[in-house]
């Protein structure tokens, strides 16, 4: 789409794959409210589009994931991304934020992109925890092995820390739901967006400091909430990575994409 036709100002999609149901209290175990509430969870991928370059975060999952996992699938990721005018043969960049099962489960439809990880969270994803069932259960092993492969290969670009990857887009490491996953900035004609993928994936989240259930550090889960604070230009520009409430918050491009497609670029309708 990339309408605005200012460098280094993007505009942002949220764009929803599937979905499955959840209770609150599944998520927040530790939190308040009712938590035999039922507040589903969404899945999303995302693009940053300027006049110059165009930017997918995060890849979803396979169809055959979400058959294994109890997942409703509706559209592939790469199907997801071409409601925005994303073409996935086509995109040079991919942005990995951690390797968990949802996040990097469909790399082979963007074969011409370059895919940006961080460097300790290959290494969290490769390592000792990943003996423990409970931490690799969101891990997929033959998604894993093809990331490294892809380091051999020379497709897969490991960052250390934080890192500009294009004017008005930065990757920031935050760790705490994994051992490096990572949020990323992008600068907006409202200002500066962050997109939290799982450094936050409810409003919450953001919003009251609530403990997600899958955590790998606290402290710097914890951490990774004032450090989004920082990076955006209000809480208003903190995108979540999980939450319905994204694509009721914010409009969506045309009205048959309403439900489907969210644009964080605009300011949000609350």
């Amino acid at each position: 789409m990339a309408e605005n036709g200012e460098s280094g100002v993007y505009e942002v999609y949220a764009t929803k794959y599937a979905w499955r149901p959840v209770r609150r209290g599944d998520l927040f175990p530790t939190g308040g409210g009712d938590r035999s509430e039922q507040i589903g969870m969404d899945y999303f991928v995302w693009a940053a589009i300027s006049p110059e370059r165009t930017f997918v975060i995060d890849t979803g999952f396979t169809a055959e994931e979400a058959e294994r996992r109890g997942r409703t699938n509706i559209r592939s990721p790469a199907e997801a991304l071409a409601l925005v005018g994303v073409d996935a043969e086509t995109v040079e960049d991919v942005v990995l934020t951690h390797c968990h099962y949802d996040h990097v489960g469909t790399v082979d439809d963007f074969p011409n992109a370059r895919l940006h990880l961080q460097e300790s969270e290959l290494q969290f994803a490769s390592g000792r925890y990943m003996q423990n069932d409970g931490i690799a259960h969101s891990f997929n092993v033959e998604e894993v092995t093809g990331l490294v492969r892809d380091v051999f290969s020379g497709r897969t670009v490991l960052h250390d820390g934080d890192a500009e990857l294009a004017d008005g887009l930065s990757l920031h490491l935050v760790g705490g739901h994994t051992g490096g996953n990572q949020v990323v900035r992008v600068r907006t004609a409202r200002g500066w967006v962050v997109l939290a993928s799982d450094a936050a994936h409810y409003y919450d989240q953001l919003e009251d400091g609530a403990l997600f259930a899958i955590v790998f550090d606290v402290g710097r889960l914890v951490r990774g909430y004032q450090r989004m604070h920082e990076l955006g230009d209000s809480p208003q520009h903190l995108v979540p990575g999980h939450d319905p409430r994204v694509l009721e918050r914010y409009p969506a491009p045309s009205p048959d994409l309403e439900g489907i497609v969210a644009r964080l670029d605009v300011p949000p309708q609350e």
